[in-house]
């Protein structure tokens, strides 16, 4: 892994190859989800801290086998990059089928050892998806990512979401702050 990830250098005068490329999973297909709500703020988030990650939704993407979609977004974004941020809502107790499906779906072997992820679980529940971010750390720690230890549990997220669709509530976007910090230096 390029070390120069660890510190996020300036992305306007360092060369495309020495920087650390990251990338955002809204782990739901649901048109307009909260969860992709969520991983667009993230997405904001990590803009004002100087990174510029790259975003994938799975709205409309086809993940019952290996797509060309599926191969494209590899060879783009997938195998390039080398930090993930999975945003998932809770699904019956664990993650939608359909990002285990984009998982599984992918080639494991180029797509996801060595690499990092950040997990944040979102619900309209007490748990913030609690479960699902267990099971979806067991699934990548078996594809040999390293998830790092603050996985945050975003509960009744429809309460703290206003009329714009960002989360405005001091306690969480501290929490979110301090979970974004760990990882860009993680």
């Amino acid at each position: 892994m390029n070390l120069k990830c660890m510190n996020f250098v300036d992305r306007k005068t360092t060369p495309i190859n020495d920087r650390c490329m990251m990338t955002i999973i809204s782990g739901t297909n649901r048109p307009d989800s909260n969860t992709e709500k969520v991983a667009r703020q993230y997405a904001r988030l990590l803009e004002a801290r100087g990174v510029k990650p790259h975003f994938i939704s799975l709205v409309g993407l086809y993940v019952q086998e290996r797509s060309d979609d599926i191969k494209q977004l590899e060879q783009d974004i997938l195998i390039p990059s080398d930090k993930f941020i999975f945003i998932s809502p809770e699904y019956n107790g664990s993650i939608p089928g359909v990002l285990k499906s984009f998982i599984d779906n992918t080639d494991i072997k180029k797509v996801w050892p060595g690499k990092k992820a950040l997990l944040t679980g979102i619900s309209t529940g007490r748990a913030g998806n609690l479960r699902g971010m267990e099971h979806l750390t067991g699934i990548l720690h078996y594809l040999k990512v390293n998830v790092h230890h603050n996985k945050l549990p975003i509960s009744v997220v429809h309460n703290l979401l206003n009329d714009t669709g960002e989360i405005t509530d001091p306690s969480t976007l501290a929490a979110i702050g301090e979970q974004l910090e760990e990882f860009l230096a993680f």
